[in-house]
């Protein structure tokens, strides 16, 4: 039941019910559409198992992207420390050298 002061108005972005009372200048009740991509209760544990499966899927992945970074980091290392092998051995330039 409404109001005298009140009046129904279709929100453009999702399509609710907004009901607004002109003395308060505000929204007093606000009713959501159904929606079509609703899930069903009987097919919560369907979801639920979905979602485990989809976090199992990105831990393993996590898991064997960690795996190689030590191997990659590995390689880095070993590759500066051949590097620095091959540069000549330099005193630091110090400011006070310069005086």
């Amino acid at each position: 039941m409404t109001l005298k002061s009140e009046f129904e108005v279709a929100c453009p972005c999702c399509q609710a019910t907004l009901i607004v009372d002109t003395n308060l200048r505000r929204v007093v009740r606000h009713v959501e559409p159904v929606r079509g991509d609703r899930p069903e209760l009987s097919d919560a544990q369907r979801i639920l198992a979905d979602e485990a499966a989809r976090r199992e899927a990105i831990f393993a992945k996590s898991f064997e992207d960690e795996k190689g970074r030590d191997d990659a980091l590995s390689r880095r290392f070993e590759e500066a420390l051949r590097q620095a092998d091959k540069e000549p051995i330099t005193r630091p330039v110090r400011d006070f050298d310069f005086e």
